[in-house]
């Protein structure tokens, strides 16, 4: 392993492990491990197990302190996407996980480095090292600057988010209109690189369609552009699979937008 991809990563991190095998270890993927019992190897698999409830437990505490308006209903949703797959294996691609990490032959030619569940596995695993090298409180901290810093878009005033498959569930129950039916149009490229067309229906009408590196983010892609069509209304996107509305733009609802819980 390079130790220039390690010093970079604690650079990003702003934060110097006492123990350096920490840091090894997260990086260190079951694939690879398996492929070298001569050498020992931990693989980052407890480290990731730990770091899923480190990371839950901090941003709940934040986004409750941060936005003490929102109820329990909205700062559940902003917390699930921020800790989503796609959430955090963005942070994972900013701090250059996506480079260091040590894979298997197999995983590393079916494309291992641009898959979403190893890139957020990895970044769990981080933070669950993070926290055995110091304390809750560091690596809480490590955290919340790595959010304040990549998740800009984050209004400061109290908003409402939703991600777009339940939204457009949720409008067309509101509007007693057939529930959104999902059906994979086309697939294409290797298996490793697989691009999905989905289109997103109501009953006979095509609402949308959308390509996705996954069935999933295809399907999240064609709810949003099935909201924009439907809702008429400007939104923030935040993520691949949440947006939020401004506060100026919650003073009159969405027609058919299910009423705002008090």
């Amino acid at each position: 392993m390079a130790t220039l991809n390690l010093a970079s990563i604690e650079k990003k991190l702003n934060y110097r492990f006492q123990n350096p095998r920490l840091l090894q270890q997260a990086l260190t993927h079951s694939s690879y491990a398996y492929e070298h019992l001569e050498a020992s190897l931990k693989d980052n698999e407890i480290l990731e197990f730990l770091g899923d409830s480190v990371v839950g437990l901090v941003l709940a505490d934040y986004l409750h302190q941060v936005y003490p308006g929102l109820g329990e209903g909205q700062l559940s949703k902003l917390k699930a996407a921020l800790v989503s797959t796609g959430s955090l294996s963005v942070l994972a691609r900013k701090l250059g996980l996506d480079k260091a990490i040590l894979l298997g032959r197999g995983e590393e030619k079916n494309g291992g480095r641009r898959k979403k569940s190893i890139l957020a596995g990895t970044f769990e695993a981080l933070i669950g090292a993070v926290y055995l090298d110091s304390s809750f409180d560091t690596a809480r901290q490590v955290l919340q600057n790595l959010i304040k810093k990549y998740f800009k878009k984050l209004p400061r005033d109290n908003f409402l988010i939703n991600n777009f498959k339940s939204a457009l569930q949720e409008y067309l129950s509101q509007q007693k209109l057939p529930g959104p039916v999902y059906r994979t149009v086309t697939e294409s490229g290797p298996a490793h690189e697989k691009v999905f067309t989905v289109e997103v229906c109501s009953g006979p009408e095509v609402l949308a369609r959308a390509r996705g590196l996954s069935k999933k983010s295809a399907e999240q892609k064609a709810a949003q552009k099935a909201l924009k069509k439907l809702l008429k209304n400007k939104f923030k996107v935040f993520s691949e699979e949440a947006f939020i509305l401004k506060p100026e733009e919650e003073q009159e609802d969405p027609p058919g937008w299910p009423e705002k819980k008090s």
